[in-house]
């Protein structure tokens, strides 16, 4: 890597093909909406440190995370396209927020099989968020591995940043038809304008008889242009033609837009029930409380003549303070990738660098009006422009303007946000703003309710990324309720109860304590043992890669690890770890989870885990290749050490050491005998356990005679899935078909069950299986008895336990390894044990 004030170059935190960010699956990524960047199909299951830096930001699922570089570059890398719908699961972080971290340090283990099996795309997102201080510039092939040099970083200089326009006569011009949803509104445009600024030539859009510059946002949202509609768009100077295409390529991407609510079109009304006001869901919940009405900012009437000089300077004075202000909500919704607000706040700030805007609220402050009242009658004006377009989505837009407007007013007045809320307050209001609802929030506002509003406005958006209920569009007579009236919103049936009986309020009470109560006492009972209604106890154990990721199971109630990884300890560096080094950090795990067993898997490399100090032949198929197990015929050294580094930990008898990739019982006899060589060398009177992966149909056909000779067994269903079904689980258009519930899974499952059985052994499922709550009564019904699942699921799979009847779960599983098919299991498993 070389690093200077000027310039930086990003390794490749994957290994995988090379994609450009226009080929991703995502219309937000692919937009450039979050910045400039490129993607990586990854071949391998952990995330790489691109450079020297520090973490300033690590997403709650542990999906993405940001670093910082020493030239002040900051970097998202963002692991599967919607993986934050995973919940963590499948992800293990390596780092917490504000570590300082090395190039090519491991920062997050994550499960390739559970994220392309669950989500839309395997393809991964390096992002540069400050675009505005750096420009990228892509140095790698058509594929890439992890530490090749993938990416150099740029300082912009003052010069570039500023070029003034070019005012050359070369022109272009096509025509395109706007395919984002809702039209060219706040959002859409923001990202038109931001796609202009970065050329010199003059662009415009035309439609109808109407033409904007594509530097002016009220400009672009004033001509009115709907989602389908035809537009020309021409640009003159040097770079026209790149221009051109650039802008037709923003203009005909459909960005993820506010969607999934209908836009309103019905009028609105009360209901015919009595003291129910209807109105339409923009954020779902419910709620009882006092209502608290807000009002917007009203000027008096202006008397005077005031000295424009004076004005304007107020006016740039409380512009600036504004911008600062919303340049802060970006921060700190950037930190938090929270990529609605800091959409909705780009366009905010857009906005007051508008012309259309600035030049006549300048007007009106020339001819003598004071600055209060010249900034808001130019954006009643404006307001008045989108409003007469007769477009809903439009309409809606103009309460952006009229947050800047109430905004913009308290700087001149020089007051702050000033409504204190009573505890538990249900606001009602005209038209709340975005700021407004920031706000609120922040004084822990339990519902919101307004006269006006859409379901698909940007207060709407941010309500439902805040989990606050909001009704809109409930007419004028919410404003006559009055203040401190006790009512109940469901927001969910768009209700407003004006006068709720005891009964409802304590209805409402009840169940909203019931929720909370049931997240609790999971928490809580996430530290008791599971047992079935019947009384089968089945024990909960969490897949690890490090001691601090066991301190987060012990701490989430794990009975134990099921599986700790300890590839952890061997990539990512240029020499083994010694036999100390190795020693300490199994005993740091043992450690963190106090009384309860840990379950130690030897090295598992080669395939896609390749070592730097391991050189291994090539092969045509790593996969099938010189994996697990199998090193130690080929560096037995390597596997002595571990095994005398585990033999070394204390006590001894919590743990148990797993082999993967075993095919014969030879294997496990060989091993076995060198662990009891080691044990005699060391002077113990006591072996751990010896476990056995079954992770190859080879070793599932055998299990019976495996664990004649094994203390226990532990399915890899992940493994398993792609031997089984002949489907590399990294191959695109096959991995969301390598599913665990298919029959032959099941089959072999219920084989290594029945073998395991026979010798009174246990089998255990430390694959991404254990962490269906659909699979477990299926898993518990084969004969299964532990299942080791990421940390955070550990209360839910305990939960799903408790609620099921073995001998019940017994009796249907057998049926389903008849079905046809792992869809046709899954459809069965809903019908048997639905999930709650």
């Amino acid at each position: 890597m070389s690093n200077n004030n000027n310039e930086l170059t990003l390794s490749a935190p994957l290994s995988g093909p090379v994609l450009v960010l226009s080929n991703v699956p995502d219309e937000v990524f692919a937009s450039g909406t979050l910045g400039e960047g490129i993607a990586i199909d990854p071949l391998n299951d952990c995330l790489h440190a691109p450079c020297d830096g520090v973490i300033i930001h690590v997403a709650r699922t542990g999906h993405a995370l940001t670093i910082r570089a020493d030239n002040g570059a900051e970097v998202l890398m963002h692991v599967g396209i919607d993986t934050v719908e995973l919940n963590g699961e499948g992800f293990a972080l390596l780092v917490k927020e504000g570590a300082r971290v090395s190039e090519g340090q491991a920062l997050v283990q994550f499960d390739l099989d559970r994220i392309a099996r669950q989500c839309k795309s395997l393809v991964s997102l390096i992002i540069l968020t400050n675009g505005e201080r750096f420009e990228l510039r892509p140095i790698a092939g058509k594929s890439i591995n992890v530490g090749e040099p993938l990416l150099q970083v740029l300082a912009r200089s003052t010069a570039s940043a500023q070029s003034s326009v070019d005012n050359s006569v070369a022109e272009a011009s096509a025509s395109v038809r706007i395919t984002h949803r809702g039209g060219l509104h706040a959002r859409p445009a923001a990202l038109i304008r931001k796609t202009a600024q970065d050329f010199s030539s003059q662009a415009q859009l035309h439609y109808g008889d109407k033409s904007a510059s594509c530097d002016s946002l009220m400009g672009l949202m004033g001509l009115g242009i709907g989602e389908g509609d035809e537009v020309r768009v021409t640009c003159r100077g040097k770079d026209c033609e790149a221009a051109l295409q650039a802008l037709i390529n923003a203009l005909s991407v459909a960005t993820k837009q506010e969607h999934h609510t209908p836009i309103l079109t019905t009028p609105r009304h009360t209901s015919h029930e009595a003291d129910v006001l209807q109105g339409v869901c923009a954020a779902p919940g419910l709620v009882c409380g006092p209502l608290f009405r807000l009002s917007g900012i009203e000027l008096p009437q202006d008397t005077g003549k005031h000295a424009p000089d004076e004005q304007l300077q107020r006016l740039d004075v409380a512009l600036e303070q504004v911008r600062s202000e919303i340049r802060s909500t970006l921060t700190h919704a950037r930190q938090r990738k929270n990529v609605e607000e800091e959409d909705i706040f780009t366009a905010h700030l857009a906005l007051l660098e508008d012309p259309t805007l600035l030049d006549a609220a300048a007007r009106a402050i020339e001819q003598g009006n004071a600055a209060t009242h010249a900034w808001r009658d130019a954006i009643q004006a404006q307001c008045a422009v989108l409003l007469a377009l007769g477009k809903p989505l439009f309409a809606e837009r103009a309460n952006d303007l009229r947050d800047l407007q109430q905004r913009v007013l308290r700087a001149l007045l020089g007051e702050a946000w000033h409504f204190e809320l009573p505890a538990g307050a249900i606001v009602s209001a005209h038209e709340l703003t975005p700021s407004d609802l920031l706000q609120l929030s922040a004084q822990h506002a339990v519902g919101i309710c307004m006269a006006e509003g859409g379901a698909t406005s940007h207060v709407a958006i941010l309500a439902r990324g805040k989990g606050l209920p909001c009704v809109v569009a409930l007419g004028a007579e919410v404003l006559d309720v009055p203040q401190g009236q006790r009512v109940v919103l469901d927001a969910a049936n768009g209700r407003l109860e004006l006068a709720p009986s005891e009964a409802r309020h304590a209805e409402v009470h009840q169940i909203r304590d019931a929720q909370t109560l049931r997240r609790q006492q999971q928490q809580v009972q996430a530290q008791l043992p599971a047992s079935t209604r019947d009384g089968l106890t089945i024990e909960v154990a969490a897949n690890v890669a490090s001691s601090a990721e066991a301190q987060v199971a012990f701490e989430n109630g794990a009975d134990g690890v099921g599986l700790l990884r300890t590839e952890f300890l061997f990539v990512d560096r240029h020499t083994a770890p010694d036999e100390q080094e190795q020693r300490q950090a199994y005993q740091a795990v043992l450690d963190a989870m106090g009384d309860k067993s840990v379950i130690i898997r030897t090295i598992d490399v080669g395939g896609d885990k390749q070592l730097d100090y391991l050189p291994l032949p090539v092969e045509a198929n790593p996969v099938l290749g010189l994996r697990g197990i199998r090193m130690a015929q080929v560096r037995p050294e390597l596997l002595d050490q571990q095994l005398r580094a585990l033999l070394q930990v204390s006590p001894l008898g919590r743990c148990r050491i797993l082999l993967p990739m075993v095919t014969e019982v030879d294997e496990l006899l060989q091993i076995r005998q060198r662990l009891d060589q080691l044990c005699a060398e060391l002077e113990l009177t006591q072996r751990p356990e010896l476990g056995v992966m079954i992770e190859v149909p080879a070793a599932a056909l055998l299990a019976e005679q495996l664990a004649k000779h094994a203390d226990f067994l532990s399915i890899g269903t992940n493994d398993l899935s792609q031997y089984t079904l002949a489907m590399d689980r990294d191959h695109a258009g096959l991995a969301a078909r390598v599913d665990a519930m298919h029959p032959a899974l099941l089959r072999l499952i219920a084989l290594t069950c029945a073998g395991a059985a026979k010798h009174g052994r246990w089998v255990g499922v430390c694959g991404a299986l254990a962490s269906d709550p659909l699979a477990t009564p299926v898993l518990v019904g084969l004969g299964v008895s532990e299942l080791s699942v990421s940390p955070p699921q550990i209360g839910e799979i305990k939960h799903r336990v408790r609620h099921l009847d073995a001998a019940h779960c017994r009796q249907l599983s057998q049926g389903l390894l008849d079905l046809s098919s792992a869809k046709a299991v899954r459809q069965a498993c809903q019908h048997h044990w639905p999930l709650s």
